[in-house]
Protein backbone atom coordinates (compact mmCIF):
# COMPACT_ATOMS: atom_id res chain seq x y z
CA UNK A 1 0.00 0.00 0.00
CA UNK A 2 1.00 3.39 -0.74
CA UNK A 3 -0.41 5.61 2.17
CA UNK A 4 -0.90 9.62 1.93
CA UNK A 5 -1.94 12.75 4.16
CA UNK A 6 -3.66 15.14 1.59
CA UNK A 7 -5.35 18.45 2.53
CA UNK A 8 -4.35 21.97 3.52
CA UNK A 9 -1.47 22.32 6.16
CA UNK A 10 -2.60 20.75 10.06
CA UNK A 11 -6.25 19.50 8.44
CA UNK A 12 -4.94 16.73 6.20
CA UNK A 13 -6.82 14.04 5.28
CA UNK A 14 -6.25 10.06 5.25
CA UNK A 15 -5.55 8.51 1.95
CA UNK A 16 -4.18 6.08 -0.41
CA UNK A 17 -2.59 5.81 -4.07
CA UNK A 18 -4.33 2.88 -6.02
CA UNK A 19 -2.97 0.56 -8.19
CA UNK A 20 -3.89 3.44 -11.04
CA UNK A 21 -2.08 5.69 -9.06
CA UNK A 22 -5.02 8.07 -8.21
CA UNK A 23 -5.90 9.24 -4.85
CA UNK A 24 -8.32 7.84 -2.42
CA UNK A 25 -9.71 9.06 0.38
CA UNK A 26 -9.59 7.16 4.08
CA UNK A 27 -11.62 9.43 6.25
CA UNK A 28 -14.83 7.35 6.34
CA UNK A 29 -12.49 4.12 7.06
CA UNK A 30 -10.06 5.77 10.05
CA UNK A 31 -9.58 9.35 11.19
CA UNK A 32 -6.13 10.50 10.24
CA UNK A 33 -2.42 7.89 9.47
CA UNK A 34 -1.38 8.00 13.29
CA UNK A 35 1.15 5.52 14.76
CA UNK A 36 -1.16 3.55 15.63
CA UNK A 37 -2.02 2.38 12.69
CA UNK A 38 0.84 1.47 11.47
CA UNK A 39 1.03 -2.00 13.38
CA UNK A 40 1.18 -4.91 11.05
CA UNK A 41 -2.29 -5.88 11.76
CA UNK A 42 -3.89 -2.48 11.40
CA UNK A 43 -1.77 -2.11 8.47
CA UNK A 44 -3.15 -5.99 7.62
CA UNK A 45 -6.84 -4.29 8.25
CA UNK A 46 -6.52 -1.53 5.81
CA UNK A 47 -4.77 -3.47 3.31
CA UNK A 48 -8.10 -5.90 2.73
CA UNK A 49 -10.02 -2.57 1.66
CA UNK A 50 -11.65 -2.86 -1.55
CA UNK A 51 -9.98 0.22 -2.92
CA UNK A 52 -12.48 0.78 -5.82
CA UNK A 53 -14.94 1.23 -3.20
CA UNK A 54 -13.26 3.99 -1.81
CA UNK A 55 -14.30 7.86 -2.84
CA UNK A 56 -11.84 9.31 -5.56
CA UNK A 57 -10.08 12.57 -4.46
CA UNK A 58 -10.59 15.30 -7.44
CA UNK A 59 -7.41 17.42 -8.61
CA UNK A 60 -4.35 17.74 -6.97
CA UNK A 61 -4.43 18.17 -3.45
CA UNK A 62 -1.49 19.53 -1.23
CA UNK A 63 0.44 15.96 0.05
CA UNK A 64 1.35 16.24 3.65
CA UNK A 65 3.96 14.06 5.87
CA UNK A 66 2.23 10.49 5.20
CA UNK A 67 2.72 10.03 9.37
CA UNK A 68 0.78 12.15 11.29
CA UNK A 69 2.52 12.83 15.19
CA UNK A 70 6.07 11.37 14.25
CA UNK A 71 7.58 10.99 17.25
CA UNK A 72 11.91 11.07 16.98
CA UNK A 73 12.75 11.96 13.66
CA UNK A 74 16.81 10.14 13.98
CA UNK A 75 19.04 11.14 11.70
CA UNK A 76 22.35 8.97 10.21
CA UNK A 77 25.37 10.54 9.25
CA UNK A 78 28.23 9.49 6.85
CA UNK A 79 26.06 6.24 6.29
CA UNK A 80 27.60 6.11 2.59
CA UNK A 81 31.70 5.41 2.07
CA UNK A 82 31.71 8.18 -0.56
CA UNK A 83 29.95 10.68 0.81
CA UNK A 84 32.78 10.13 4.46
CA UNK A 85 35.59 10.46 2.21
CA UNK A 86 34.19 13.85 0.36
CA UNK A 87 33.97 15.35 4.35
CA UNK A 88 37.27 14.41 5.01
CA UNK A 89 36.31 11.72 7.13
CA UNK A 90 36.85 8.26 7.86
CA UNK A 91 34.40 5.74 7.53
CA UNK A 92 32.61 5.23 11.17
CA UNK A 93 32.81 1.85 12.86
CA UNK A 94 29.63 2.27 14.17
CA UNK A 95 26.30 4.43 12.91
CA UNK A 96 26.39 7.92 13.45
CA UNK A 97 23.29 9.25 15.25
CA UNK A 98 21.58 12.58 15.70
CA UNK A 99 18.18 13.81 15.83
CA UNK A 100 16.04 16.35 13.40
CA UNK A 101 13.93 18.26 15.39
CA UNK A 102 10.29 16.81 15.07
CA UNK A 103 9.09 20.66 14.39
CA UNK A 104 11.03 20.52 10.89
CA UNK A 105 8.90 17.87 9.67
CA UNK A 106 6.83 19.09 6.59
CA UNK A 107 5.29 17.68 3.56
CA UNK A 108 6.84 16.15 0.24
CA UNK A 109 6.11 19.56 -1.86
CA UNK A 110 6.36 22.34 0.43
CA UNK A 111 8.45 25.21 0.40
CA UNK A 112 11.83 25.12 2.00
CA UNK A 113 12.69 28.25 4.26
CA UNK A 114 15.87 29.32 4.45
CA UNK A 115 16.30 29.95 8.36
CA UNK A 116 17.88 33.69 9.05
CA UNK A 117 21.50 34.55 8.46
CA UNK A 118 21.93 30.61 6.36
CA UNK A 119 24.91 30.69 4.61
CA UNK A 120 25.59 27.31 3.90
CA UNK A 121 22.56 25.21 3.23
CA UNK A 122 22.20 22.03 1.58
CA UNK A 123 20.18 19.05 0.44
CA UNK A 124 20.39 15.41 0.97
CA UNK A 125 18.28 12.86 -0.81
CA UNK A 126 17.81 9.99 1.62
CA UNK A 127 15.79 6.76 2.62
CA UNK A 128 13.56 7.07 5.27
CA UNK A 129 12.49 4.17 7.80
CA UNK A 130 9.00 4.42 9.18
CA UNK A 131 9.14 2.10 12.71
CA UNK A 132 5.47 0.38 13.49
CA UNK A 133 6.07 -1.46 16.64
CA UNK A 134 7.68 -0.96 19.90
CA UNK A 135 11.43 -1.41 19.42
CA UNK A 136 13.77 -2.34 22.11
CA UNK A 137 17.17 -4.17 21.77
CA UNK A 138 15.91 -5.76 18.49
CA UNK A 139 18.43 -8.15 17.05
CA UNK A 140 19.34 -7.40 13.13
CA UNK A 141 17.65 -10.23 11.85
CA UNK A 142 14.28 -9.24 13.37
CA UNK A 143 14.58 -5.63 13.09
CA UNK A 144 12.61 -4.92 9.57
CA UNK A 145 9.44 -6.87 11.22
CA UNK A 146 9.24 -3.86 13.47
CA UNK A 147 9.38 -1.58 9.99
CA UNK A 148 6.09 -0.63 8.61
CA UNK A 149 7.74 0.88 5.63
CA UNK A 150 9.30 3.20 3.93
CA UNK A 151 9.32 6.81 2.62
CA UNK A 152 11.44 9.60 0.71
CA UNK A 153 12.94 12.47 2.92
CA UNK A 154 15.11 14.75 2.65
CA UNK A 155 17.76 15.68 5.08
CA UNK A 156 17.94 19.95 4.54
CA UNK A 157 20.88 21.25 6.43
CA UNK A 158 22.50 24.25 7.42
CA UNK A 159 26.30 22.95 7.53
CA UNK A 160 28.01 26.47 9.70
CA UNK A 161 25.21 25.99 12.41
CA UNK A 162 25.94 22.45 12.27
CA UNK A 163 30.19 22.11 11.95
CA UNK A 164 31.33 25.44 12.83
CA UNK A 165 28.91 26.54 15.83
CA UNK A 166 29.67 24.11 18.60
CA UNK A 167 30.43 20.64 18.72
CA UNK A 168 26.50 19.12 18.01
CA UNK A 169 24.77 18.66 14.66
CA UNK A 170 21.73 19.17 15.19
CA UNK A 171 21.36 22.57 15.37
CA UNK A 172 21.68 22.54 11.97
CA UNK A 173 19.45 19.95 11.15
CA UNK A 174 16.43 20.90 12.71
CA UNK A 175 15.27 24.04 11.52
CA UNK A 176 11.58 24.52 10.14
CA UNK A 177 11.16 23.10 7.19
CA UNK A 178 14.44 21.03 7.06
CA UNK A 179 12.37 17.45 7.08
CA UNK A 180 9.82 17.10 4.23
CA UNK A 181 8.86 13.58 4.26
CA UNK A 182 6.69 11.72 1.30
CA UNK A 183 4.71 11.90 -0.90
CA UNK A 184 3.67 8.35 0.89
CA UNK A 185 4.66 5.69 3.03
CA UNK A 186 5.07 2.50 0.89
CA UNK A 187 4.64 -0.65 3.06
CA UNK A 188 7.42 -3.04 3.45
CA UNK A 189 5.48 -5.83 1.62
CA UNK A 190 5.92 -3.48 -1.20
CA UNK A 191 9.82 -2.59 -0.18
CA UNK A 192 11.10 -6.19 -0.03
CA UNK A 193 14.67 -5.39 -0.38
CA UNK A 194 14.92 -2.04 1.01
CA UNK A 195 18.94 -2.14 0.24
CA UNK A 196 18.16 -2.48 -3.46
CA UNK A 197 16.29 1.20 -4.38
CA UNK A 198 18.06 3.68 -6.82
CA UNK A 199 17.66 7.20 -5.87
CA UNK A 200 18.59 10.60 -7.17
CA UNK A 201 18.32 14.36 -6.92
CA UNK A 202 17.91 17.04 -9.55
CA UNK A 203 18.07 21.18 -9.03
CA UNK A 204 16.58 23.22 -11.20
CA UNK A 205 16.39 20.12 -13.91
CA UNK A 206 19.78 19.11 -13.53
CA UNK A 207 20.93 15.42 -12.02
CA UNK A 208 23.02 16.12 -9.00
CA UNK A 209 22.96 13.16 -7.29
CA UNK A 210 22.72 9.73 -8.13
CA UNK A 211 23.08 6.70 -5.96
CA UNK A 212 21.71 2.95 -4.86
CA UNK A 213 20.95 1.59 -1.13
CA UNK A 214 23.21 -1.14 -2.04
CA UNK A 215 26.04 1.00 -0.68
CA UNK A 216 25.57 2.21 2.77
CA UNK A 217 27.77 1.15 5.35
CA UNK A 218 25.23 0.22 7.70
CA UNK A 219 22.22 -1.66 5.95
CA UNK A 220 18.58 -0.89 6.96
CA UNK A 221 18.77 -3.96 9.55
CA UNK A 222 21.39 -2.93 11.28
CA UNK A 223 20.73 0.84 11.51
CA UNK A 224 16.82 -0.45 13.24
CA UNK A 225 18.84 -2.79 15.88
CA UNK A 226 21.42 -0.51 16.14
CA UNK A 227 19.43 2.34 17.36
CA UNK A 228 17.08 -0.35 19.60
CA UNK A 229 20.14 -0.36 21.71
CA UNK A 230 20.22 3.10 23.01
CA UNK A 231 16.90 4.51 22.75
CA UNK A 232 13.24 2.82 22.25
CA UNK A 233 11.68 2.93 19.05
CA UNK A 234 8.18 3.61 19.20
CA UNK A 235 5.53 3.43 16.33
CA UNK A 236 6.22 6.48 13.77
CA UNK A 237 9.42 7.30 14.75
CA UNK A 238 11.29 7.74 11.46
CA UNK A 239 15.19 7.27 10.99
CA UNK A 240 16.44 8.88 8.10
CA UNK A 241 19.59 6.63 6.63
CA UNK A 242 22.16 9.08 4.93
CA UNK A 243 22.94 10.38 1.75
CA UNK A 244 25.86 8.91 -0.52
CA UNK A 245 27.51 11.89 -1.99
CA UNK A 246 28.97 15.81 -0.97
CA UNK A 247 25.62 18.09 -1.50
CA UNK A 248 25.51 21.48 -2.94
CA UNK A 249 24.27 24.98 -1.60
CA UNK A 250 20.82 25.79 -1.42
CA UNK A 251 19.94 29.20 -3.01
CA UNK A 252 16.45 30.82 -3.04
CA UNK A 253 14.18 30.38 -6.32
CA UNK A 254 15.70 26.99 -6.27
CA UNK A 255 13.03 23.94 -7.45
CA UNK A 256 14.77 20.57 -6.82
CA UNK A 257 12.97 17.21 -6.84
CA UNK A 258 14.48 14.00 -4.80
CA UNK A 259 13.34 10.38 -6.03
CA UNK A 260 13.58 6.84 -5.12
CA UNK A 261 12.86 3.89 -8.32
CA UNK A 262 9.56 2.94 -7.77
CA UNK A 263 7.16 2.46 -5.98
CA UNK A 264 8.79 4.98 -3.07
CA UNK A 265 8.77 7.96 -5.60
CA UNK A 266 10.12 11.04 -4.43
CA UNK A 267 9.96 15.25 -3.50
CA UNK A 268 9.25 18.08 -5.07
CA UNK A 269 10.43 21.49 -3.42
CA UNK A 270 11.30 25.06 -3.90
CA UNK A 271 13.32 27.93 -1.53
CA UNK A 272 12.07 30.50 -0.59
Amino acid sequence: MKLVRYGQMGREKPGLIDADGKLRDLSHVIADITPEHLSDKALAKLSRLKTASLPLVKGKPRMGCPVSHVGKFIAIGLNYADHAAESNLPVPKEPVVFMKANSCVQGPNDNIMLPKNSVKSDWEVELGVVIGTRASYVSQAQALNYVAGYCTVNDVSEREYQLERGLTWDKGKGCDTFGPIGPWLVTKDEVPQPQRLGMWLDVNGVRMQTGNTKTMVFNVAKLVSYVSQFMTLMPGDVITTGTWTDAWPLEKGQHWESHYDAPLTGLKLQVI
